[in-house]
């Protein structure tokens, strides 16, 4: 067969360039059209275009064979049909290969010891140009761009490209350039099932210091921020091995010892995720958990979204055979890691109930375990319907809304239930459309915002409860920066869920005083619903000017006694951290001060309370006696919001007396530090903050200005509210009789 030859100028190639120019023709056969060698000539000439040098030389290209010789003419090998099915194309090939390499350098799984900085981490623009040889003829692929985002282009637009895109969004640190990254880096990821599933191709940062791959500028930024505040400067990172558990770190708290991985701080990003700022709320859990434990033992108890698995290893080590724990998650990665955190904690791993039967004589003669906890992998409604509980716990991400009804369906009489819940973007009032779908409330932000959230989550348990014959006990509620937890018992029977139902009411809020009301317990309508609010805004103000809030709950929130007992418990097992705020919620629920209040007063009597308890067996024990919900004031009213212009006011801690003096009660609340928790009216309490306010301009000492600037400010404000005057004056005259 005679083989075609032909000789065809070609673009010089640079020596040192990173790939070799190459140009292929498909396999010329005799009886070739005219339109293909048309096709052929119009793409040569395209890539001629930017010829930069006046010389030529001659390529031999094979067909047959990649190899490029310096010849001096062309010489393609025209073989036939039978012998040469398709074409070489190197060029793609070149490309693939190209993004392969470039993807092996940030592989974070890699076994060979320290691996590589990505290539998307440069010290100048020229390193990043210098990635492909930008300065060479004919089209170039971006080295940070798949084909699909940013085909071959020529060198000024690939200039332009690599400028504006990739090094203008580009994050500083340490004198690298974190330039964002269009490649497909994640190609895997776990889905809720456990299965290996692609990931959407999108454009992600890759940490200098660690192997996260972060989408979000900002989010990048905090990633680094929290590198520099650990201490975590140097640019490079390990590579993982094949144990996941080669590259995480040991957290420890109240005596356990648990595996995380760097970025456990993140939920979208690891499987174990652990937030250190919920230590206060694992440490009220297991207070209420002890406390429990004491009326009746063994307790059946389920942490539902184990994560790490830390909560449940801190009950099953402190409270030993009084509870039989079970931890639970849907998460492979994370039943995973609870298995490695119960064996750290020398704890026995079973995965069903009847091979812990089964393992309880082993762990008896086995010294080095300390006890079982059971682990299960599954959908925690499913786990909720099929087993009974007397302890649950729901921490989920986001909203735990959906769970409250298997949580409710199989806890037994006078179980214990508690949430927490992380929404605060809908439970404070800053996605209100969300709050609606989610709790059926409406709310605005108010100066008591937390508070109502708090009884906005106690609403919805109660109804869940309720559908299913059950009432419940509000034994706690705090509700802090972070999380809202509320705490309540179970009480089985339909009177106690419609009991419970009674204290759901709609309130009645101010929008101009902020002042605030309960609905009265009536099923007829009223004339004016503006009559049950103590202000007199609507007559003054035209228009509408209140609105209503609700369903929120209306009944107690905390439960004195056992606030008290959660005290005890915590100062028996060594949580100093978390007395202060139990000191503060005892003194919130009486509605005391912590001056004029004995912490360990009534302890004796809880005590040989408990004595009682324990002699009488597992499910008959009923509550303490000195468990009853103590009724306190709702809601409460914030000092330096309703300050008086040009008044100094005084501190808080001695402002309380003078409502005390005034017949109310008074006490300080944890929602807000600037808080007060009163029975006093809105008014009554600004016409007493007037009266003991100092002007701002007045050079009188702080402790002088008791009368003197008492009788000037309370004559302009007897016009417009004279009832607080009437009950501030009788104080003033006794003040002289008793002394």
């Amino acid at each position: 067969m005679e083989i075609l030859r032909t000789t065809i100028p070609t673009v010089p190639c640079e020596a040192g360039s990173g790939t070799a120019l190459t140009a292929f023709f498909p396999p010329i056969h005799s009886n070739l059209s005219n339109v293909t060698v048309g096709n052929m000539a119009e793409q040569r000439a395209e890539e001629l275009h930017q010829e930069d040098t006046a010389s030529n030389r001659n390529i031999t290209f094979s067909f047959g064979n990649d190899n490029v010789q310096d010849v001096g003419s062309v010489t393609p090998d025209v073989h036939s049909e039978a012998e040469s099915t398709e074409p070489n194309f190197s060029t793609a090939t070149t490309t693939d290969a190209q993004h392969e390499n470039l993807s092996e350098t940030m592989d974070p799984t890699s076994t060979s010891g320290t691996a590589e900085r990505h290539i998307s981490i440069q010290q100048s623009l020229a390193d990043l140009k210098n990635l492909i040889d930008i300065e060479g003829a004919g089209k170039k692929t971006c080295p940070l761009c798949p084909e699909e985002k940013f085909k071959p282009n020529y060198s000024h637009k690939l200039r332009r490209h690599l400028q504006h895109l990739h090094w203008k969004v580009s994050i500083d640190f340490e004198g690298y350039r974190m330039c964002i990254c269009h490649l497909a880096c994640r190609r895997m990821k776990t889905n809720l099932n456990g299965e290996q599933v692609p990931v959407r191709i999108g454009a992600h940062y890759h940490c200098i210091v660690c192997s996260a791959t972060i989408a979000r500028r900002t989010d990048m930024i905090s990633h680094i921020t929290r590198h520099l505040n650990k201490g975590d400067t140097e640019a490079s990172f390990t590579g993982a091995s094949s144990g996941q558990l080669s590259s995480t770190e040991v957290m420890k708290e109240v005596d356990t010892d648990v595996h995380v991985f760097p970025n456990h701080t993140t939920p979208q990003k690891t499987d174990s995720f652990f937030n250190p700022k919920m230590k206060p709320n694992r440490q009220l859990i297991f207070c209420t958990l002890a406390v429990l434990a004491q009326e009746r033992k063994p307790l059946e108890c389920l942490d539902a979204f184990g994560a790490t698995g830390i909560m449940g290893l801190q009950w099953a080590k402190h409270l030993g055979d009084a509870v039989r724990v079970t931890i639970n998650d849907i998460n492979e990665g994370s039943v995973k890691m609870i298995g490695e955190n119960c064996h750290l904690n020398r704890m026995k791993v079973v995965m069903n109930r009847k091979e812990e039967e089964e393992d309880e004589d082993e762990v008896e003669e086995n010294e080095d375990t300390l006890g079982i906890i059971e682990v299960t992998q599954m959908d925690a409604n499913v786990l909720m319907h099929l087993r009974a509980f007397d302890f649950i716990h729901l921490d989920p991400f986001g909203t735990a809304i959906n769970y409250f009804d298997a949580a409710f369906r199989n806890v037994r009489n006078l179980g214990i239930v508690s949430v927490t819940s992380t929404d605060i973007s809908t439970l404070y009032c800053k996605a209100l459309n969300v709050t609606m779908r989610h709790y059926g409330c409406n709310i605005v932000r108010t100066e008591y915002y937390k508070e109502v959230a708090a009884r906005m989550v106690i609403a919805s348990m109660a109804r869940a409860a309720a559908r299913c014959n059950k009432g419940i006990e509000v034994l706690l509620a705090v509700a802090l920066e972070h999380f809202v937890l509320v705490v309540v018992r179970v009480l089985r029977g339909p009177s106690q869920a419609d009991e419970s139902l009674k204290k759901i009411r709609r309130l009645i809020h101010c929008q101009w005083c902020e002042e605030r009301v309960f609905y009265k317990k009536c099923h007829m309508l009223e004339e004016s619903a503006y009559q049950q609010l103590p202000c007199d805004c609507h007559g003054s103000m035209p228009g509408k000017t209140a609105v209503e809030l609700g369903p929120l709950w209306s009944g107690s929130l905390f439960n004195t006694g056992f606030l008290r007992r959660m005290l005890f418990e915590a100062v028996q097992h060594g949580i100093e951290d978390i007395h202060p705020l139990l000191k503060n919620l005892t003194c919130e629920s009486e509605c005391t001060t912590l001056k004029h209040h004995s912490i360990f007063g009534p302890m004796s009597h809880s005590s040989q309370e408990k004595r009682k308890c324990s002699e009488v067996p597992g499910n008959a024990a009923k509550r303490q006696k000195g468990d009853i919900p103590s009724e306190h004031p709702p809601f409460y009213y914030s000092i330096h919001r309703h300050s008086i212009r040009g008044m100094n006011i005084p501190k808080i801690n001695k402002f309380l007396p003078y409502l005390t003096q005034a017949g109310f009660r008074v006490g300080r609340t944890h929602f807000d530090p600037t808080g007060i928790r009163t029975d006093a009216t809105l008014a009554q309490l600004k016409a007493i903050l007037m009266k003991y306010s100092m002007p701002t301009h007045t050079d009188s000492q702080p402790g002088m200005h008791s009368h003197a600037s008492a009788e000037p400010i309370s004559e302009p404000v007897q016009d417009s509210t004279p009832k607080p005057l009437e009950i501030d004056q009788p104080a003033e005259e006794v003040k002289p009789e008793s002394g």
